[in-house]
């Protein structure tokens, strides 16, 4: 039964989502790209068919905006978005009138294939879920692969099950609320393109040469990663404040995936953030000495206990009797003004890490590379996301400032770590 001849599923925006329509500017939208680089040129017309195939299988995902009196919701669209040719660079700003015809894009350009979500539907694991699932529908059309249904590939013939459906912070928060961070962190803020034109430069590295480096400072991937991003946050600071007393704390931001804690299958958005820092005043740092200091904070904050008082005051809030009588558009100023004042200013950046790619071995052979894209903040220039695939880590840094000087110093560390890069970039000549 397609959509026009059934009831199209609706829902209440999930905890994590509910700020975002009201943060959402007219040059920013909080969104991600998830892209899937193949052997061959993208055949548009299979890639619609591919599309087509998969809705019926994630009403969650292919959805629309819409608004009531008192709060933003999600409803199923009646058919899937047109697949079109990708812009000119990646994650164009998501205007309130598409997001109301549709709250994800699907596109191409050449050999790849790119699926954007406004993040109020999903997060990086959800939508990768559905990024999977798509290219592996695609992979059956354009080649005949009898791809399986393993690896994140859902089955097209089963029915959405109602725990892919669920607001997991609702069952799981807790009789805590955690206080909030006070926000005293460095931000870059750089020369803003005029028109917000979003560079992005991808740093390819070899898979077990960064694995190596991180065991032998006994931390994980993402620790190591988040430690030399700290040490370029670190320099770069340095650079503009010279005196010491007068710097600030450096803090990167680390989604934490709440389905490996809590457990749980929602494509909806389940995931709550780590921030991770380093105090400049307190004297220099070592690469191994911030490596350490990662991996025990991160050992300390990403328990089930600690991160469940960190999403629980978002809860409670929804929750307060008052707040759910009061009207859109003042719920609106309020939140937006939460967001400016504790959302992103809490840490300098985020670096989310989706970390490796897993496929079924029948779709493999015509994957070429798997990447993430997140987008920069909307008062700060720079994020930066990680995925793995095939043997090789590809480390993207967003920016929407003219210089590029973060990146520059990030990609340089790794290349004196021993770490061989191999850098891409879209900047205009």
């Amino acid at each position: 039964m397609d959509a026009q001849n059934r009831n199209l599923f609706w829902t209440r925006l999930d905890n994590a989502a509910l700020i975002f329509p009201a943060a959402q500017r007219r040059n920013w939208s909080n969104a991600f790209r998830l892209s899937f680089t193949f052997r061959d040129p993208v055949d548009p017309a299979l890639l619609q068919q591919a599309l087509d195939s998969c809705a019926p299988r994630f009403p969650s995902v292919l959805v629309r905006l819409r608004r009531s009196a008192f709060w933003y919701y999600l409803e199923e669209v009646e058919q899937p978005p047109a697949v079109r040719e990708d812009s000119y660079q990646p994650l164009m700003p998501m205007e309130r009138r598409d997001i109301r015809r549709c709250a994800i894009r699907v596109l191409y350009y050449r050999n790849r294939m790119a699926v954007e979500f406004f993040h109020a539907v999903t997060d990086g694991s959800g939508g990768m879920v559905f990024a999977k699932t798509l290219a592996a529908q695609y992979v059956r059309l354009r080649y005949g692969a009898d791809v399986k249904a393993t690896h994140g590939v859902l089955d097209l013939q089963d029915a959405p099950r109602p725990e892919e459906l669920e607001d997991c912070f609702q069952r799981n928060a807790g009789p805590v609320a955690a206080p909030r961070d006070d926000g005293n962190v460095f931000r870059y803020r750089g020369t803003v393109e005029p028109d917000r034109f979003l560079h992005v430069t991808m740093g390819q590295v070899d898979s077990n040469a960064l694995l190596s480096r991180s065991r032998a400072l006994g931390v994980t991937v993402t620790a190591y990663l988040t430690a030399v991003l700290l040490q370029s946050l670190l320099e770069l600071q340095a650079q503009d404040v010279p005196r010491r007393r007068r710097q600030k704390p450096v803090k990167v931001q680390i989604p934490v995936n709440l389905r490996k804690l809590y457990g749980g299958q929602t494509l909806r958005n389940f995931v709550a953030v780590a921030n991770i820092g380093a105090d400049p005043r307190l004297g220099d740092y070592t690469l191994e000495e911030l490596a350490k200091l990662v991996h025990h904070q991160m050992h300390l904050t990403i328990t089930a206990k600690n991160m469940q008082s960190i999403f629980t005051p978002n809860v409670n809030s929804e929750q307060n009797p008052l707040l759910k009588v009061v009207p859109l558009f003042i719920k609106n100023v309020i939140m937006r003004a939460v967001f400016d004042t504790i959302g992103e200013r809490v840490a300098s950046m985020t670096l989310s890490n989706l970390g490796n790619v897993e496929l079924p071995e029948e779709m493999t052979p015509f994957v070429e590379r798997v990447e993430f894209v997140l987008g920069p903040q909307s008062t700060g220039p720079y994020n930066a996301s990680v995925t793995t695939w095939d043997g090789r880590t590809f480390i993207n840094i967003v920016r929407n400032s003219v210089e590029p000087r973060l990146e520059e110093i990030f990609f340089t560390k790794l290349v004196k770590l021993g770490c061989h890069v191999a850098v891409e970039s879209n900047d205009r000549a």
